[in-house]
């Protein structure tokens, strides 16, 4: 059986919801929450396959549950919505959420996604596909052209090496590690190496 947590602050659309999807034998409800901080709570204490989350409730915003849940590893998160604008796409799978549905979706397909996210399988609407592949792209192009040898002392940087341990670990001098970061700082417009390093990072040039 495939445990499932409910979250939407209209009862009736939780009712629904549910009705749908216990007419599958193999998935059951197992709780209903109204708001975002309730749902982390019965997350923790039911610990379900899957929680099916609404994103916007005035008692605690489904973005912010999400990233609770997903964080203490409870549960997977799919989000039920009938937003779908690509900042509260964006938003919803930057939380940890394993997929993004909207609230007109027929049952069987329904059904089908929650079946795959309890898989472990990314579940996302078109209209979601579409708003991270335009989000990856904007990133990729805003990616700084940094050379291989750039991104090694970069990556040896963040690990905490001093530049005298970086040159012997790429086997240059130490003259040419502070080369390789100035040109880094100017690529990445910064001035600094912690900077360097933490930009790298968010833009996902290392990890």
């Amino acid at each position: 059986m495939i445990r499932i947590v409910l979250v939407d602050d209209h009862p009736i659309v939780r009712e629904g919801i549910r009705a749908m999807l216990t007419a599958f034998d193999d998935i059951e409800i197992v709780g209903q929450a109204s708001a975002g901080p309730e749902a982390v709570e019965l997350a923790a204490a039911l610990r379900p396959d899957l929680v099916l989350m609404d994103l916007r409730m005035p008692g605690g915003d489904g973005v912010d549950a999400t990233r609770a849940i997903t964080a203490a590893r409870t549960s997977r998160v799919v989000v039920l919505t009938t937003y779908e604008t690509d900042r509260d796409i964006l938003r919803a799978i930057e939380a940890g959420a394993s997929g993004y549905l909207l609230k007109d979706i027929e049952p069987d397909a329904l059904a089908r996604s929650v079946r795959a996210a309890a898989r472990g399988e990314t579940v996302l609407t078109p209209s979601a596909q579409t708003a991270l592949i335009d989000s990856m792209q904007r990133r990729t192009d805003a990616r700084p052209s940094l050379s291989p040898q750039e991104i090694n002392v970069l990556r040896l940087a963040a690990e905490g090496r001093t530049n005298a341990a970086i040159g012997a670990e790429l086997f240059v001098s130490e003259t040419t590690v502070k080369t390789y970061l100035s040109r880094a700082y100017e690529k990445l417009g910064v001035t600094d190496r912690t900077s360097a390093v933490r930009k790298a990072i968010e833009l996902g040039v290392i990890s």
